[in-house]
């Protein structure tokens, strides 16, 4: 494994009794688009403003390049920094905002010239060198703060929710762009937000956060497909928990009951024949089709339609009600209120839940 850019070890943030970090610790890879993602007060911000180093911790060690860093001045540790409210300097020029980090450094003039112009090209923002904060959008006033943040060639950027002011649209493109951009630079970046499509959209890997503590950790669709606990799998989507007895085992296949149902999981972290588990099985998922053609029979409760997809709920008499997302052009039928149908899904479907 190759040395990480940047590691933290033992990092813990208390106010009072509140737990803000509860001994984090955590490798950030070279290039690595990193993201921080939890609900509020779950310690994502706390983390990063530790690691630009505007918040100090009770008891940690930060590395960069495996150089200690852990009590440097912010200003000595060389990383951008991007945040949700942009904090551009209003009396200053959208050139004079993003040639601020080199004008402190006291760089050549044409040195600055050239570096300006070439990061506001980047975030297509070449043409409105001459304009004001207040003249500009949003999405416009987040371009030039990114483009401010890599203008002096960070080893890594930090960005604390820099998508959550702007409209759903704009969001949506500026996510592209934000991907897009790291993948040109090859910059470490580690971001954060409370968003799991954004995470989920933008990130090589994820790390979860609640209470202070790291939930888990891994690439985008590894923690969407295998979730350790019900914190993970709930923040990660939708999903149907399912509490079973297991009452057999041939190699990985778990032989499962619930209620009346029986159905069979793949999973490999249950030893025990006659243990309990309980299952997160996600909405999308569940099949459904005509009565006889799926494994199990159930009755539609509600039918939710949402553009290109619909939510229905259904309600099995040994498993209660599942939440099913799913096309309706996929299922042959149509789904209303009180229609018998069969439901079902691959042994492979359910991931078998780690307790809290």
């Amino acid at each position: 494994m190759t040395e990480p850019i940047l590691s933290i070890r033992n990092a813990v943030k208390r106010y009072g009794s509140l737990h803000a970090l509860d001994h984090v610790d955590l490798d950030v890879s070279e290039g690595e688009f990193l993201t921080l993602l939890g609900p509020s007060g779950s310690g994502k911000t706390t983390l990063l403003s530790a690691i630009a180093g505007f918040v100090g911790l009770a008891t940690e060690q930060i590395t960069l390049r495996s150089a200690d860093i852990t009590r440097a001045p912010l200003e000595y540790r060389e990383f951008g920094m991007v945040f949700q409210g942009y904090a551009l300097f209003p009396p200053m020029t959208v050139s004079d905002n993003v040639a601020f980090p080199f004008m402190v450094r006291k760089r050549p003039a044409a040195e600055i010239a050239e570096r300006t112009q070439e990061c506001l090209e980047l975030v297509q923002m070449g043409g409105f060198t001459d304009g004001m904060p207040h003249q500009l959008s949003g999405g416009q006033q987040q371009r030039v703060a990114l483009a401010r943040a890599i203008s002096f060639k960070p080893q890594v950027l930090l960005l604390d929710e820099p998508l959550s002011a702007l409209d759903k649209k704009l969001h949506a493109d500026l996510q592209w762009e934000f991907k897009s951009l790291h993948s040109q630079l090859g910059v470490t970046f580690i971001y954060v937000t409370h968003d799991q499509d954004e995470a989920l959209s933008m990130s090589d890997r994820i790390v979860i956060l609640k209470d202070g503590c790291i939930q888990q950790q891994r690439s985008s669709g590894d923690l969407h497909n295998s979730p350790r606990n019900s914190f993970v799998a709930d923040f990660l989507g939708k999903s149907n928990y399912i509490d079973v007895d297991v009452t057999g085992r041939n190699v990985d296949i778990l032989y499962c009951a619930a209620k009346d149902a029986t159905f069979e999981v793949q999973a490999e972290n249950v030893d025990e024949i006659g243990s309990k588990a309980r299952l997160a099985l996600r909405s999308e998922r569940l099949r459904i089709d005509a009565p006889g053609v799926e494994l199990l029979s159930a009755t539609v409760k509600g039918v939710s339609y949402l553009g290109e997809r619909c939510q229905v709920i259904v309600e099995d008499d040994g498993l209660g009600d599942l939440l099913i997302s799913c096309t309706t052009l996929q299922t042959g039928i149509t789904p209303t209120p009180g229609l018998e149908i069969s439901i079902g899904w691959d042994t492979n479907a359910c991931v078998v839940l780690v307790p809290e």
